[in-house]
């Protein structure tokens, strides 16, 4: 299976290079502003691609999905959407969660005790997991030299070991790092300058 991975596209999702594959993954931080129309613009940009599947989780800057779920839900007909969910296509099972450590007053933010209560709804088995933000020590450097990461995120995907970990958030941080028989893809694409990444999963 052929899997294109962005993340962070932050309403710039038309400057966006997105090769062709199998299954589209946005990793969060789809919107600009927060806001419905954000929803919309982007759900049609969906429409276009080529891609047979899209699954899409939210980020930080998606807040109208969790102050408003149900209109922004109804928006986004153009692809799989998961929170704390998951679906099966064509063989694999994917799971996403929106959720990050707490840094201003952004969505989907907790404390870390509420982190690891999510966390331990990923079930075995997964394939492919998406959540906004990475795993502490993965790929989470900001350009404070802080590592930004879950530390229970990365312990619970150490112990489900998926073969394919996509996120985003940390923009700086982009790139793949492959651990313990799980790749680690920051697919961040830094607001549209970047490209989607492709893996393939046999």
């Amino acid at each position: 299976m052929r899997i294109v991975c962005v993340s962070d596209t932050h309403g710039y999702h038309e400057r966006t290079d997105v090769p062709d594959g199998d299954v589209l993954v946005h990793a969060g931080d789809i919107c600009r502003h927060g806001s419905l129309a954000d929803v919309e613009d982007f759900n049609r940009w969906l429409g276009a691609l080529p891609h047979r599947h899209k699954v899409v989780i939210c980020g930080n800057h998606d807040g109208c999905f969790q102050e408003t779920p149900a209109e922004a839900r109804a928006r986004l007909t153009n692809a799989i959407y998961l929170e704390d969910s998951a679906c099966e296509i064509e063989g694999l099972t994917f799971y996403g969660s929106p959720w990050t450590p707490l840094f201003c007053d952004w969505a989907f933010m907790l404390s870390d005790a509420e982190l690891a209560a999510k966390w331990s709804r990923i079930p075995s088995g997964v394939d492919v997991l998406v959540t906004h933000g990475p795993p502490h020590g993965i790929r989470d450097m900001t350009n404070r030299d802080e590592a930004a990461g879950s530390l229970s995120l990365l312990q619970r995907v150490l112990e489900v070991k998926p073969r394919l970990h996509v996120f985003g958030h940390i923009h700086e941080a982009a790139g793949r790092t492959d651990y313990d028989g799980t790749i680690f893809l920051n697919a961040s694409t830094r607001m549209g300058s970047g490209g989607g990444v492709v893996v393939e999963l046999d």
